[in-house]
């Protein structure tokens, strides 16, 4: 879900705006193949319920709390889709699954 938002986000600032709606619409044909189950990869889906805020305020897996990642600049975006990944984990078994950034705090944790 983060990595969906952000993917926006970056597209939406984006300063040409024939780049914007080229990415844009590009984008939005990857999210429907997600929805139509022709994507190599299965959608996660992700409830924001109180398990799922608990485990962003406790940090997840990276054995540091919401208050201290945010004291060292990982955002809670970057948190999140880490925390998204985790219960992904939980939920699936004989799968790897990584985080792809260029963010060096993010990939540290990925």
């Amino acid at each position: 879900m983060t990595a969906v938002i952000e993917t926006g986000n970056h597209i939406a600032q984006l300063p040409d705006g024939r780049q914007r709606r080229t990415c844009a619409e590009r984008f939005a044909g990857v999210l429907r193949t997600v929805v139509e189950g022709k994507a190599p990869w299965a959608l996660n889906e992700v409830e924001w319920d109180a398990a799922h805020l608990n485990a962003l305020i406790g940090g997840g897996s990276t054995g540091s709390s919401l208050v201290e990642h945010a004291c060292n600049q990982l955002g809670c975006g970057d948190l999140n889709i880490l925390i998204e990944r985790d219960r992904y984990l939980a939920r699936t078994s004989g799968v790897a699954a990584t985080v792809w950034t260029l963010d060096a705090l993010l990939a540290s944790y990925a």
